[in-house]
């Protein structure tokens, strides 16, 4: 449409060009096509509670690629990429590097960090309800009709002066944000116990000197009460039945390992430290799936299981059948919350589509899927996506 516009430059009356040039835009919007889903079979059907799952790929940096999957149990099927067809008027789609998504209240919540905003969809369609921008956001999580986002504060890139990251307090039903609350350097995951709010700070801006504090905000006042002296350049977090929280500390990425720390809840102190690397986990019961893939490096790559009762570690790789060698780059994990299969996705080489594989609870390969690019977070869902109308 753009290179037809060369042959109106003849023309010397200025409001006839613009009249003509606005309706063949407009001819041109609604003639775009939207590119559909791809919907491929890799599984026989199942029945259960859990009707499936949405996974959040993040898309390149810079490339305004962020796009949103979904496999159907009922079905078998794999939908990759179902944004557009259900959103054919949002602009870029969903916009550039998905860092989190999660469901709360019949919605889907979805943080696109450099496009500065949460995405907040029907949970039942897909289809945009709101949008709330905040600046260089990165997860969420919710409490008592609140939804919680971290956010880095200032602009993407390495700066040792930086300012302090944030939380932002929305309402879940006007996606209003309510409040702010100041924390420590470029935050990531956060978990709530009890009426407090526990957030990691890594500093992932401020190499060689990073964070190593977590914040923790009372929920009443929301206000930062006190900080707990951690690993450094902490990223993931997660709470067992024990009231202790599971934190992952990058290290430096050269003489400071990754490492795996515990947290008390009831005292907010350190309760113990494994010597375990940890890039990603999920939780299953006692058990604790930890995949490391430490300096980012596939050579270096592990899958542990931890008993999170006993904080001992069961295994170091809950792949049995050999699988993981043909995994290039592990980049998120997710456990069925009612039958127990794994899912591991796989990066690959972070510029083209992505790979997920998905495990029975033995450790043995179920099917795989190709996915977009950087497949990341996944979330699972017990309502029915329903069809494209």
């Amino acid at each position: 449409m753009y290179r037809q516009t060369t042959d109106l430059l003849g023309f010397k009356n200025l409001i006839g060009y613009a009249l003509l040039f606005l309706l063949l835009f407009s001819s041109c919007r609604k003639e775009e096509p939207v590119l559909p889903s791809t919907i491929t079979n890799v599984t026989n059907p199942v029945q259960g509670t859990v009707k499936g799952f949405f996974l959040l790929n993040e898309g390149n940096m810079g490339s305004n690629k962020a796009s949103l999957d979904y496999f159907d149990y009922e079905t078998g099927d794999y939908h990759c990429n179902i944004y557009p067809e259900r959103n054919p008027n949002v602009v870029k789609e969903l916009g550039d590097v998905g860092t989190d998504i999660k469901i709360y209240g019949g919605k889907l919540y979805a943080v696109i960090n450099c496009s500065n905003l949460v995405e907040i969809m029907d949970v039942k369609t897909a289809h945009h309800v709101a949008a709330v921008s905040i600046p260089n956001c990165r997860y969420i999580t919710f409490h008592k009709g609140y939804a919680y986002v971290s956010s880095y504060a200032g602009p993407v890139g390495v700066n040792p002066s930086i300012r302090r990251g944030y939380v932002a307090k929305i309402d879940t039903v006007d996606f209003k944000v309510k409040a702010e609350c100041v924390v420590g350097y470029q935050p990531e995951e956060m978990v709530v116990s009890g009426d407090k709010l526990y957030v990691v700070n890594s500093g992932g801006y401020m190499p060689p000197v990073y964070d190593n504090t977590i914040s923790v905000i009372d929920l009443k006042t929301f206000t930062e009460t006190h900080t707990i002296i951690a690993g450094v350049n902490m990223h993931r977090m997660k709470q067992d039945a024990y009231g202790n929280i599971w934190v992952s500390s990058r290290g430096d990425y050269g003489d400071t390992p990754s490492k795996t720390y515990i947290i008390d809840s009831k005292t907010d102190k350190v309760l113990d430290v494994l010597d375990l690397p940890c890039s990603n986990m999920a939780l299953y019961g006692d058990s604790l799936l930890i995949y490391s893939a430490e300096r980012f490096q596939a050579s270096a790559v592990s899958y542990a299981v931890v008993n999170v009762k006993t904080r001992t570690i069961l295994s170091r790789n809950f792949i049995t059948d050999g699988t993981e060698k043909g995994i290039r780059m592990p980049y998120g994990i997710a456990v069925n919350p009612k039958n127990g299969e794994i899912f591991v996705t796989d990066a690959r080489d972070y510029v083209t589509p992505g790979k997920l594989y998905c495990f029975k609870p033995d450790g043995t390969k179920k099917w795989d899927a190709t996915t977009g690019d950087i497949p990341a977070h996944i979330v699972f869902t017990y309502r029915s996506l329903q069809a494209v109308k």
